[in-house]
Parts: structure tokens; C-alpha cells; sequence
């Protein structure tokens, strides 16, 4: 494996984010040695040069989706501090962090559940997923506590579980506003006593 000149680096950033691109488009299914390499512009055989194994580069392409998701919200975090005593502001943030954007579309939402499941069957990716997890906790922990609310690690726990829940029952039952769903109860949750 030699990615450590800059050529060599960049082209497998580009296939990490090409795989990225993939991912989200067409979940873990759309990423291909072939379709990969396509995206990226670079030779099929790069695919393999770079990474050992489709796995490694699944792994990676998970890895840059879910701390670009993770470095969006923390961007955000700090434009909005000042704002978060505005439970509005704060439900719109940990929303955005859990479940994507306000304005984005099912399949969007969809990929954050996929990619959560697809652990249990992916077992190559359980190692990464549980440091994003961890720092996804920590992240939710930070929000809280600079809406003046600290909660517990397992009250930030429970609050995820609640949107995790109220977003899949929403998807089942076919409701056209999952988020706005999730939104509902987690206001619930937080107008009870933290």
C-alpha cells in the first residue's frame, strides 16, 4: 500500500469520497471495486492497490460520511450557541445530528438506519462504529450543556434511543414526516424533567 506521496494520497481520498458518494446515493449495496473507480475518475485496479480488501473501503467510505456528518453539526454547534436556550434551535440541532438536515429527503434519513443495522451484519465495521457512537454521545452531551441542560450520559443515551425508535416507527408506518415525528417526542422527552 502506498498512499503516502501526494499523488498516492490524493487518489485514495478521491476513492474514499467516491465510495462516500456511493454509499449515500445507494447505500452499501451501490459500492463496487468498478463503480467506485468510475466515480473517482482512476483505473479499476486502484481500488485494490489502495485498499486490501472491499471491506477496508467500505470502512473508510463510512468513516469519511460519518465524521463529515459529525464536523457539519459541530460547525453548526458553534454558529448556534448563543441560540440553544431556544428549544426550537436545540431540537433542530440534535435532529440534524441524528437523523440529517431538515430538508432532507427519506433516503437520507434512511442511510443513518441502514448504516446503523448494517453493523450487526458487517461485523468489520463495529470497531468504527462504536468510536463515532461514542463521539456522537459526546457531541449530544456538549449541545445540552451549552443549552444550560447537562444530562446524563444515559439520559443522552435514552434520548437517542427515543429518535432512533420514533424515526424507525415512522419509516414502517409510512408517515410522510418521520422527522417531524421524531421532533414531536423528542420536545416530550425534554419538557419532562432532564
Amino acid at each position: 500500500m502506498t498512499a503516502a506521496t501526494p499523488k498516492g494520497e490524493r487518489r485514495r481520498q478521491a476513492l474514499v469520497e467516491a465510495a462516500s458518494a456511493l454509499l449515500v446515493e445507494g447505500g452499501f449495496d451501490a459500492i463496487r471495486h468498478r463503480a467506485v473507480a468510475e466515480r473517482a475518475g482512476l483505473p479499476l485496479a486502484s481500488t485494490t492497490y489502495y485498499f486490501d480488501s472491499l471491506d477496508e473501503l467500505i470502512t473508510a467510505a463510512v468513516e469519511f460520511h460519518g465524521r463529515g456528518e459529525l464536523a457539519s453539526c459541530r460547525a453548526r454547534l458553534a454558529e448556534l450557541s448563543h441560540e440553544l436556550t431556544d428549544e426550537n434551535v436545540l431540537v433542530d440541532l440534535v435532529l440534524d445530528l441524528l437523523v440529517g438536515q431538515d430538508d432532507a429527503d427519506t433516503e437520507t434519513m434512511l442511510l443513518r438506519y441502514e448504516r446503523l443495522v448494517a453493523t450487526g451484519r458487517r461485523p468489520y465495521l463495529r470497531p468504527l462504529m462504536r468510536v463515532l457512537s461514542t463521539e456522537l454521545h459526546a457531541l449530544i452531551a456538549d449541545i445540552f450543556a451549552r443549552s444550560g441542560r447537562d444530562i446524563a450520559s444515559d439520559r443522552v443515551e435514552e434520548l437517542i434511543a427515543l429518535v432512533d425508535g420514533a424515526m424507525v416507527n415512522a419509516f414502517i408506518e409510512l408517515k410522510p414526516d418521520p422527522r417531524g415525528v421524531a421532533a414531536r417526542m423528542l420536545r416530550t422527552a425534554l419538557s419532562r424533567q432532564i
